[in-house]
């Protein structure tokens, strides 16, 4: 793999990002950055926040209902 990460480069890029954006952004850029990256991976699936919700109802309601 071209990105081989170690721990010590993965603590250098959080202090980075800790002197560049500060104790309070940081939460908030990880936070944000987590949403885009599930947005993404929703739009890449084909799945969006609405039909895992009627999927999670779905199975909820099948759960209930003795067979």
């Amino acid at each position: 793999m071209p990105f081989n990460v170690g721990p010590l480069e993965l603590v250098i890029v959080l202090v980075i990002a800790l002197v560049i954006l500060g104790p309070k952004r940081l939460p908030e850029v990880g936070k944000s950055i987590g949403n885009g990256m599930r947005e993404f991976k929703d739009a890449i699936s084909g799945q969006s926040k609405d039909e895992d919700e009627d999927e999670i109802t779905t199975l909820k309601s099948s759960e209930r209902t003795p067979t």
